[in-house]
């Protein structure tokens, strides 16, 4: 299945919630202010968030005043250029050597995250070691080791409640030996409490900084689609932590409320990458700003 087809398919609930009302709205064909009170509603009903909601009203009403737009094809055509425009990123791209630190709560599927992006460096020619950090999560580099195994990639591993950063070291010192091309990194999602696990981030970033100072850098979160709003507070902690410049968002086939990329990508300006609509290993997709907006509409 192509990527358009699974967009289709992971954002049909998106789909049957706004894009149906949305299609109701503008067939009518009156753009006035019931209408754009209407369409802050739906916008609003499916996640997209008050702020974002609101501009997409007002630069609709703005460009349907400027541009002389009555009809409701035109209109919709207008909605959908403006939601791509926030939605476009430049292209997730690595050059050898990289770094991927991988962050995000625990349930979100970042394990699963780490192994289809292994996957997708090992189709594009390169060479990958996974790093299993999350050493307080019982099972956790178990679980990485199947991934490891199924991407067919290299995983550096240590006991059970051992230091993450120590995991990081020797994956690192391990693909300068080897001269791998992408080093990816596990972290926990849960530690004794919220300041430990962030000194922890931080601690990894330190190591990495210091270690591998050559290497291309990449911190991405892992969210959960179905989480809604609350994908929007897991950014902002772990960004305080280790800035973070990408976002794999997950269990889009899951959720009504896929319009919750356009409130995070409004709110912190960091680009969806990544967008996973299945369990497949070959079910994290790269985003793409229009056939996502075709998929809600």
């Amino acid at each position: 299945m192509g990527f358009f087809k699974k967009i289709i398919e992971g954002l049909k609930k998106t789909q049957q919630n706004i894009g149906f009302k949305l299609k109701q709205l503008f067939k009518v064909g009156v753009f006035d202010d019931d209408f754009f009170d209407d369409l802050e509603s739906v916008l609003l009903s499916s996640d997209i968030g008050a702020s974002a909601s609101m501009d997409i009203v007002d630069e609709l009403r703005d460009r349907l005043e400027e541009e002389k737009v009555s009809d409701p094809d035109g209109a919709m055509g207008i909605l959908k250029e403006i939601l791509v425009e926030k939605l476009s990123a430049d292209k997730f791209e690595v050059t050898s050597p990289a770094v991927v630190m991988v962050v995000g709560v625990n349930g979100v599927g970042k394990t699963t995250t780490i192994g289809k992006l292994a996957n997708q460096f090992k189709k594009q020619g390169k060479s990958v070691v996974i790093a299993a950090a999350d050493t307080f999560r019982a099972a956790a580099s178990e679980q990485l080791e199947v991934w490891a195994e199924r991407a067919n990639v290299r995983i550096v591993k240590h006991q059970e409640g051992s230091d993450p950063a120590a995991v990081v070291f020797d994956a690192i010192s391990s693909a300068k030996s080897k001269k791998t091309d992408v080093v990816l990194i596990d972290t926990a999602g849960r530690l004794h409490n919220k300041v430990n696990l962030m000194e922890e981030l931080k601690k990894i970033n330190r190591v990495i900084s210091r270690e591998y100072p050559e290497a291309q850098r990449k911190n991405l979160i892992v969210l959960d689609a179905t989480t809604g709003q609350n994908a929007l507070a897991q950014v902002e902690i772990f960004n305080e932590a280790v800035n973070i410049d990408s976002i794999a968002l997950t269990k889009l086939d899951g959720t009504a409320k896929g319009g919750v990329v356009i409130a995070i990508k409004e709110k912190f300006g960091i680009p969806i990458d990544f967008v996973g609509v299945g369990e497949g290993i070959d079910d994290l997709m790269p985003f793409d700003a229009e056939s996502f907006v075709e998929g809600i509409l």
